[in-house]
């Protein structure tokens, strides 16, 4: 088997053009959420930050630009095709500070470091062991080092007002799949645990979720995963082509309703402090 193809396929939606672009509306999405916790965690002119699961880069080189040149950002991802998009990416915007690594987390460590900060983004909810990533993370930070983790923690909050059967059927579906492929949608609610046994001290813990209709930019983040979910759905046998068309078009009569709301997926950020 090819090594690189199937770590590839490990993720959900794919490491495609469609999905780099669908990751980036998410990170505008969550942009202002992000940048007021780098905040609360000190990040700032001088930091070391390690971007864990860096996926194509999109933080990474936004951290680049808050540390500038006398701090540094390492990205540390997996997949050679999203790592070639965030070296693109930096370079792009100019971020000397930023470098990619091409690592498996869990499987390899963190080589670089100590840092004093740890930004990890819907990383822990797909690994087949948050144990060895909050492991990772405690062996590449500093002493008084943050590890700040943005984490599913009620994947099934995530509804629309006034409810659909479909949607719902929709989020139980992917819950399931997910759980299948060895990964924890809730995986919020253990960090903390893992996060002490590991010599962590929790300093913050605050939840996020956002109420959104069609006519916000917000809806562009869950809709766009909705779509790609779906398919992805049916690609892995997981609904049946003829239902997903039906839920599609459910979901659709939905976004033409100026009074629908949408409840997304409640995250939990929490904030540790390295002992």
């Amino acid at each position: 088997m090819n090594t690189v193809g199937a770590m590839e396929r490990d993720y959900v939606l794919g490491t495609h053009d469609e999905e780099i672009e669908r990751l980036g509306v998410q990170h505008l999405v969550w942009r202002p959420v992000m940048l007021d916790a780098w905040r609360r965690a000190g990040i700032t002119r001088g930091s070391r930050v390690v971007d864990v699961g860096a996926g194509p880069g999109w933080a990474t080189a936004d951290l680049a630009d808050i540390v500038g040149g006398s701090g540094s950002v390492i990205g540390v991802e997996r997949s050679a095709r999203f790592v070639d998009a965030a070296r693109m990416r930096c370079a792009g915007r100019g971020a000397a500070a930023a470098r990619i690594d091409e690592a498996d987390v869990v499987q390899d460590g963190i080589s670089a470091g100590p840092f004093d900060v740890a930004w990890c983004r819907w990383v822990a909810s797909f690994v087949r062991s948050p144990e060895a990533l909050v492991a990772a993370i405690a062996g590449a930070l500093a002493p008084g080092g943050v590890a700040l983790f943005h984490e599913y923690g009620n994947y099934a909050s995530w509804r629309l007002l006034p409810p659909r059967a479909s949607f719902g059927e929709f989020v139980g579906a992917v819950m399931t799949s997910w759980r299948n492929t060895g990964g924890e949608p809730d995986v919020a609610l253990r960090l903390p645990a893992l996060l002490r046994a590991a010599g962590f001290r929790i300093v913050d813990l605050r939840p996020l979720v956002f109420t959104t209709t069609p006519q916000d930019f917000v809806w562009q983040w869950p809709a766009t995963f909705f779509g790609s979910g779906l398919n992805r759905l049916v690609e892995i046998g997981a609904v049946e082509a003829s239902r997903a068309a039906a839920m599609r078009a459910d979901f659709d009569a939905a976004a033409c309703d100026r009074d629908t709301v949408m409840l997304t997926p409640l995250v939990l950020e929490i904030r540790a402090v390295r002992a």
